[in-house]
């Protein structure tokens, strides 16, 4: 499953930093825009999979709108 999501990146005084757009609440920081990358990245499954058991099935819907 893709889903595409918005990054807004800067560069802090040390670090890069990020937000996504769609989930404001989810924000990391990385050395290199890779590193932010994979952060967020990790960042996002941790929010999307919280409360989710270890044992678990995934399957693609699709949205009628």
């Amino acid at each position: 499953m893709n889903q595409k999501l918005n990054m807004v990146y800067w560069k802090g005084e040390k670090y890069w930093v990020g937000k996504l757009l769609e989930y404001p609440d989810i924000m990391t920081q990385g050395e290199t825009i890779n590193e932010l990358e994979e952060n967020i990245r990790d960042a996002f499954l941790l929010m999307a999979m919280d409360n989710v058991p270890a044992e678990h099935q995934i399957k693609e819907l699709e949205m009628k709108i």
